[in-house]
């Protein structure tokens, strides 16, 4: 059964903040200022989990997501949110933590400093799983909430040249003697360098070793 819920704020996880009878509900996919209905899918002693059904009321900061995986990969959490509402959220969240456990109040509150929109993850580690309903090897963050891995085939949050290396990475990596060895790649890039590595937990075939 939905409810109709307003929501007040935003936590760290990307969760609309409501309340209703007394009790905080926390909403996936709501943003501060909407008006939604919402179905709870979990329920604990002092707050419940819900998720939209329907965005009645829009914020004005909402915008659509860039990336056609957004909601179900569980790589980001932000991209239906205006960007520099993303930043201003966050510092409000961090100025509340300085609070709620230290007592702090900063005497001045200096711009934010944050990297680009997007392609900004320069560390990742990107899950292997073989799925064959979903055509074989999958490379990519698990889902939202979730220990399955999701079908990327691409990602805006990574560097680009990384994000158009999923779908070979797929294709080599289900080349390989034993696809289903293989631990999370890791992912780090620097200065003009990246860095992806494989760990294959069995020995290799000559034609692993033949693999590009």
């Amino acid at each position: 059964m939905s409810d109709v819920l307003s929501i007040e704020s935003l936590d760290l996880e990307a969760r609309g903040i409501a309340r209703r009878d007394g009790k905080v509900v926390f909403v996936e996919g709501a943003l501060p200022g909407e008006r939604v209905t919402a179905t709870t899918v979990r329920r604990k002693p002092s707050y419940e989990i819900a998720r939209v059904d329907q965005v009645m009321r829009p914020s004005s900061q909402r915008v659509t997501p860039r990336c056609p995986h957004f909601g179900v990969c569980g790589g980001c959490a932000m991209q239906h949110l205006e960007p520099s509402t993303q930043v201003a959220i966050k510092q409000r969240s961090l100025e509340d933590t300085f609070w709620h456990v230290g007592k702090l109040r900063p005497a001045r509150i200096l711009a934010p400093l944050h990297g680009p929109t997007w392609g900004y993850r320069y560390r990742a580690r990107l899950s292997v799983r073989v799925v064959p309903k979903k055509g074989g090897v999958l490379v990519g963050f698990h889902e939202r909430k979730s220990s399955y891995v999701a079908d990327m085939r691409e990602c805006h949050v990574l560097p680009r040249h990384v994000s158009d290396l999923l779908m070979p990475l797929r294709a080599m990596i289900a080349s390989m003697s034993a696809p289903d060895r293989l631990p999370p790649v890791e992912g780090s890039l620097g200065d003009g360098v990246t860095a992806l590595v494989l760990r294959h937990l069995l020995p290799l075939t000559d034609n692993d070793i033949a693999v590009r």
